[in-house]
């Protein structure tokens, strides 16, 4: 996937960033894992407390206070923040609970994605549930990379 990710990105001539925090800059290290990678991928967020999703994004305290961290408002704001730091083309961001734990509220495995660019944020929440910290981590990576993989593939040619 991060092979079709750098290869549309390399074609419409434009950056991805990321902004992570249940998955800790994995998004990032495979993208990076490409060669080449360094045309469409200049720097990505690993923003894992609510200070630096403040911080470095600018996401709102009173957005983090209402919703809370795991949250489609939060990974909207993470997104569209990483998109305008990074000065890139298109952003996705990533914020969940990967576990072990939980609540009722706001179970294990539950993650929220953003996703950015000139035409706006859109977000969305997908229900992994309790697969264990890895297996959570791990399809939260994947997931992000196909929402870019998609994204890209809607873009305009330049």
């Amino acid at each position: 996937m991060a092979k079709s990710i750098l290869r549309r990105a390399t074609a419409l001539g434009i950056t991805v960033t990321t902004a992570e925090s249940c998955t800790g800059g994995m998004v990032a290290a495979a993208i990076t894992d490409i060669a080449g990678s360094s045309t469409i991928f200049e720097r990505g967020f690993v923003t894992y407390s609510n200070v630096a999703k403040t911080d470095m994004l600018g996401v709102a305290p009173a957005t983090l206070d209402e919703f809370g961290a795991v949250s489609e408002p939060v990974a909207a704001e993470m997104a569209q923040g990483a998109l305008m730091q990074a000065q890139a083309g298109l952003a996705v961001a990533i914020t969940g609970i990967a576990g072990p734990g939980g609540s009722e509220h706001k179970p294990e495995g539950r993650v929220c994605f953003g996703l950015a660019s000139g035409s706006g944020v859109t977000t969305q929440t997908v229900e992994f549930g309790a697969l264990g910290r890895a297996s959570v981590r791990a399809a939260s990576r994947d997931h992000a990379l196909r929402l870019l993989d998609q994204a890209l593939a809607g873009m305009p040619s330049a």
